[in-house]
């Protein structure tokens, strides 16, 4: 069983932890006090404890009695890091062979479920320092890499590599070995995250006008057929072409 000492040494890290990540947290004591997040993972600890100890019932019971009071689901069976941020929480869910590393941010609606009715291994591995976006979805025993980001919506259904940006259904990496958006505070949100729908567009646009300079030549009026700026822009007549998006 873990010492006193132990125990206060994660609460204080779990309260630094939403302090840092959170720009609505005005202070630790409002944190303790209101932030279900935190109690769904202080709820846990106890709970996995006696699981481990193999008191399942009460276990169960605690965990349900959490998901009550706190709109989080964690079953007593994971495997929950230090520094855990559930934002908001409402409909997260947690299965029983999930591992969850350290520094991890989830918000709320994210799913960490499972794909298998077999018993073993079914839920997903999640690494270290990644952020789960809202209502995302990772499912059955994938691991997700260090450093990863996963955006909101998307359902995750394989393995990814550390520093992976992962976007869409079913979901897709954008980026991945190094990170693309340089390093910034959890509070300082990037305007320039990757837009994949803009950069496919773009990329489709693109090579339609390779495609229509190999049809037509380099001899066609470039007022009269889409073309790319050197702003970086689309520019075509509406009067004389059938472009749309």
């Amino acid at each position: 069983m873990a010492s006193v000492g132990g125990i206060l040494k994660a609460v204080r890290r779990d309260i630094a932890s939403v302090v840092e990540r959170d720009p609505a947290a005005r202070s630790g004591l409002e944190v303790a006090l209101l932030y279900p997040g935190v109690h769904a993972v202080w709820s846990h600890r106890v709970s996995h404890a006696l699981w481990q100890n193999g008191a399942r019932g009460p276990a169960r019971a605690l965990s349900q009695a959490t998901r009550f009071w706190t709109g989080i689901e964690i079953h007593p069976g994971a495997q929950i890091g230090e520094g855990l941020f559930i934002d908001h929480g409402a409909g997260v869910v947690i299965g029983e062979t999930a591992v969850v590393g350290t520094d991890v941010t989830i918000y709320h609606g994210v799913t960490l479920g499972g794909t298998s009715l077999e018993p073993g291994k079914r839920h997903p591995t999640v690494g270290d320092r990644v952020t789960v976006g809202a209502g995302a979805k990772v499912l059955g025993p994938v691991t997700v890499g260090h450093d990863s980001r996963i955006g909101a919506n998307a359902v995750l259904v394989r393995s990814v590599d550390d520093h992976s940006v992962v976007v869409g259904v079913p979901g897709q990496v954008i980026a991945h070995g190094t990170s693309p958006i340089p390093e910034t505070s959890p509070k300082q949100d990037s305007p320039t995250a990757p837009d994949p729908v803009g950069i496919a567009v773009a990329s489709l646009l693109d090579r339609m006008e390779v495609l229509e300079d190999e049809v037509l030549g380099h001899e066609h009026d470039r007022a009269d057929v889409p073309h790319h700026t050197a702003a970086g822009y689309w520019q075509f007549d509406a009067r004389v072409s059938d472009f749309s998006i």
